[in-house]
């Protein structure tokens, strides 16, 4: 029993040692490994803290660098490897990667791309030459591999703007068949505009009318309802009743300001529409069996050549000619006749039925657009094909609860502008996108206020003019943004403005003519333009900007990018391009030559001498990065600048508006 006592202890004893010895076996390892582990650790922390220590250092260097230099930045080869080092009293970069008690150290240098807009771009775009993308690296391999990084971005030291937007400043440029003007209602002293207008022309403004030309009396007494103009002429209606003659043909000097003599008239009915050309009078008559009578010029007195007459009892209500096709409206049918020939009997070509009254028509190419007075809709297209014998309808618009009064196109054909009667509740012109034929939409609209529409014409410089009966008789309306027509001028004529025509003189010169209803000077006439005569093409150079006399500093500046405000309404152009040039010998800008560049850097012209690479509108604005390229006269960087800008429109209504630029530079 004692052996057997003795032998289990033994045993026991065993067990425990083999228990001790299998946890130190698992233990003493992990003990072993944690403390070398807390070696390395302390270290790894060690070595990450002056890692960091010489990142901060050469964090501060670049920046020291960029600070005093850009060009040592911005001169290293991109994606290459530098280090920064101590160059008498200050920092440097040097090619290479420097190694600091074990301690690798490398300084790399990016470009840095932005969008049309300016925004920074990972791919695309183009390169800004005043910002880099900085990326500095700290790596060790003791006692692990390890790295700490920074990237950060850099821009040009003197980052500045330069604006140009008064007219004083527009007015040190050159204009070209362009002109200066005040901005109204910008709300900035002297702030100025650059847009179409030949020099020598009209001072008057379209938004500031005045009725110092003197007014003409139509004969005898009747109430004037109707007029059409052409160069050199007007045409006015003027049997509303039976004291006036049916017709007057006016005489119009060219001469600044206009006389106005009554070169022949015409009688025998009372006039509804007029419409006229160097030779013949088109007029819509209320007699039954000839709704159209077709006046001759060349007799004396006046006589009728020629007439068209709708089946059945009706009226010429509108009356237009285009070509060799007469237009006519009674009632709700729009016909067409045979103009091939003025005399005698003439033939209809065809006819169809509208979906209202009309009141107006007004023809544009192969297309008849038509105001209709009814609450279903107020505007009709009609395609007019087959020498005008096929008159298809392509579209009707409702765009109020009032009937059309009158209607005016532009010579696209791509806006029409509707009057509509008065309302309270509704407005009364409405710009309309007649581009697709088959489907046209609602621009915008414009209230009145109070005014009873009669007529509506759009004039050059982007304005349209609305006349009538009560309220402001004669409204300028501002529609360079036709998304929100403005009133922007007017008069007050108590008697009432009966009609509205517009011309535009080959000279330049441009004006509205009205007719009122005051009996002893029914005609009058007001100057309209922006400051200078008409021109559908121009140019203007800026003056040059020199950023050395504006803060001094170093000679020669990169300019980055800059912005423009604009106005590019349909049927205009614009285009800009900018030059950038060294000093001349005497280390200034006076006289030197410039090289205008696009967004490409090329200077190239098309055969119309105008520029093949150009920067153009993008909405209301044209922003762009300007090329860093040395070609030519070219020079940038550098430190003269200037622009140059393109006008162009289709539309003689119509003209692009430079309103102001904003240069970005670097010294």
């Amino acid at each position: 029993m004692k052996n057997f006592m003795k032998i289990q202890q033994k045993g026991q004893l065993l067990l425990e040692l083999m228990l001790t010895i299998g946890l130190a076996a698992i233990l003493i390892p992990a003990l072993l490994t944690g403390l070398v582990a807390s070696r390395e650790g302390k270290v790894q922390q060690e070595n990450r803290m002056q890692a960091v220590s010489l990142l901060k250092e050469a964090e501060e260097a670049v920046r020291f660098i960029k600070e005093n230099n850009w060009n040592a930045i911005a001169d290293v080869t991109v994606g290459s490897a530098y280090h920064p080092v101590v160059s008498g009293s200050t920092w440097a970069l040097t090619s290479g990667t420097e190694t600091i008690n074990g301690f690798t150290r490398a300084v790399t240098v990016s470009n840095v791309s932005r969008d049309s807009a300016g925004k920074i771009v990972s791919s695309g775009g183009t390169i800004d030459p005043s910002t880099k993308a900085i990326d500095i690296t700290i790596s060790w391999n003791i006692p692990n591999i390890s790295t700490v990084n920074s990237k950060f971005l850099l821009t040009r030291v003197g980052n500045m703007t330069y604006t140009d937007t008064t007219t004083t400043q527009f007015n040190a440029g050159t204009t070209t068949t362009s002109t200066v003007l005040a901005t109204t209602g910008s709300g900035i002293a002297n702030d100025g505009q650059v847009q179409l207008g030949a020099g020598g022309g009209s001072q008057s403004d379209w938004c500031a009318p005045s009725l110092t030309i003197t007014p003409h009396d139509l004969p005898k007494s009747g109430v004037a309802n109707a007029i059409t103009a052409i160069e050199g002429r007007a045409f006015a209606g003027t049997g509303d009743n039976a004291s006036g003659v049916s017709f007057a043909n006016l005489s119009i000097t060219t001469a600044r300001p206009p006389i106005t003599t009554t070169l022949g008239t015409f009688d025998g009915f009372k006039t509804n529409a007029v419409f006229g050309d160097a030779n013949y009078g088109y007029l819509g008559t209320d007699n039954n069996s000839k709704e159209v009578v077709i006046v001759n010029f060349a007799t004396n007195p006046y006589s009728e050549v020629g007439y068209f007459n709708i089946s059945g009892s009706s009226n010429g209500e509108s009356v237009f000619v285009l070509g060799n096709i007469g237009y006519v409206i009674n009632g709700n049918t729009l016909h067409t006749f045979n103009l091939s020939s003025k005399s005698g009997s003439r033939a209809q070509l065809g006819s169809i039925t509208l979906d209202g009254t009309a009141t107006k028509i007004y023809a544009v190419g192969n297309y008849a657009y038509v105001a209709i007075n009814g609450t279903a809709n107020q505007l009709e297209i009609i395609e007019v094909s087959n020498g005008g014998a096929t008159l298809t309808k392509r579209s009707s618009l409702t765009v109020a609860g009032q009937g059309g009064k009158d209607i005016f196109v532009n010579p696209s054909g791509t806006r029409a502008y509707l009057a509509t009667g008065t309302s309270t509740t509704q407005r009364e012109l409405f710009i309309i996108n007649t581009t697709t034929k088959t489907s046209p939409s609602l621009v915008s609209s414009y209230e009145a206020n109070g005014l009873s529409p009669k007529g509506v014409t759009v004039v050059t410089n982007n304005k349209a003019i609305l006349v009538g009966t009560g309220g402001e008789e004669y409204q300028v309306i501002n529609i360079v943004n036709e998304t929100a027509p403005t009133r922007c001028g007017g008069l007050n004529i108590d008697s009432g403005v009966n009609g509205v025509s517009s011309v535009l003189e080959a000279d330049g010169d441009v004006y509205s003519y009205i007719i009122t209803g005051d009996a002893s000077s029914e005609f009058k006439i007001i100057e309209g333009g922006a400051g200078a005569a008409f021109s559908s093409t121009g140019t203007f150079e800026s003056a040059t900007f020199d950023p050395y006399t504006v803060d001094g500093g170093i000679n020669t500046r990169s300019f980055n990018r800059f912005v423009a405000t604009v106005a590019n309404p349909n049927q205009t152009f614009l285009k800009m391009q900018v030059g950038v040039a060294g000093v001349n010998v005497s280390n200034n800008c006076t006289g030197v030559s410039f090289r205008y560049v696009g967004p490409l850097g090329s200077s190239a012209l098309d055969g119309s001498g105008k520029p093949i690479d150009y920067f153009s509108p993008v909405g209301s604005t044209i922003t762009g990065l300007i090329p860093l390229i040395t070609s030519g006269s070219y020079q940038n960087p550098g430190r003269c600048f200037r622009y140059k800008l393109w006008f162009d429109t289709s539309d003689s209504t119509q003209t692009p508006i430079f309103y102001n630029v904003i240069v970005n530079y670097s010294g």
